[in-house]
């Protein structure tokens, strides 16, 4: 593996700390490609639904109001794909790549970070999959979604990523529609397997999938938290 990314966790942070982050990122790669080193940046974020550029109103399915008063922030942003929901418990990938460094297509970016999703899995001998026509990472019989995505390129610079559900509390999709797909159940590792995962086990193992998917050689940054 001749090229390299950081890993940068970044614990429990606000969504919009978080979103400004990656910002900043982008626009450091854009004006200085050259010096750029990519980055897997790994967080939780505290109780917040985020809305993407495909997202209904009505699948969020009480008012802002509401959900502030109960501590949920709503954002509208920039990603593709609905309406999902993060909270601790979660573990939430942002990577920051200049693609054409891998591959310039935003079909093939995504079946790798649905492959990353569904490699780490094997490890708690969870066999997930892809459903056709749906972006994602699923349990099947019956159906159930265990991990969301949504990206945002910018000249073929990424933002935004997925979000795998280890520990987290599933009531908290109750607020929404998860995705706009009713039918469809959410579930978590914890859920499947009827006991809590530690998540620096789960990010270690996305960690190394990642290298391997995109390949890469993984560096943890020092200070990254």
């Amino acid at each position: 593996m001749g090229q390299a990314i950081w890993v940068e966790d970044w614990g429990l942070i606000p969504y919009r700390v978080a979103w400004e982050r990656q910002r900043a990122y982008v626009e450091q790669a854009r004006h200085n490609p050259t010096a750029w080193i990519d980055r897997l940046i790994l967080c939780e974020h505290p109780p917040v639904i985020t809305l993407g550029r495909n997202a209904r109103a009505e699948h969020v399915l009480f008012s802002p109001d509401y959900l502030a008063a109960r501590g949920i922030e709503v954002y509208a942003v920039e990603r593709g794909g609905d309406v999902t929901y993060h909270g601790p418990g979660q573990i939430v990938g942002y990577p920051i790549l200049w693609l054409e460094r891998y591959k310039a297509d935003v079909s093939w970016y995504m079946r790798a970070l649905e492959e990353v999703v569904i490699r780490t899995l094997k490890r708690w001998e969870l066999r997930a999959e892809r459903l056709e026509g749906l972006t994602g990472v699923w349990l099947l019989e019956p159906p159930r979604k265990i991990a969301a995505l949504g990206v945002k390129l910018s000249r073929w610079i990424s933002m935004h990523g997925f979000a795998l559900n280890v520990n987290i509390d599933l009531s908290g999709f109750q607020w929404i529609i998860p995705c706009g797909l009713r039918d469809k159940a959410v579930t978590s590792i914890q859920k499947e397997l009827g006991y809590a995962v530690p998540l620096e086990a789960v990010k270690a193992e996305l960690v190394r999938h990642f290298g391997e998917v995109f390949g890469v050689e993984t560096i943890i940054a020092m200070g990254a938290q």
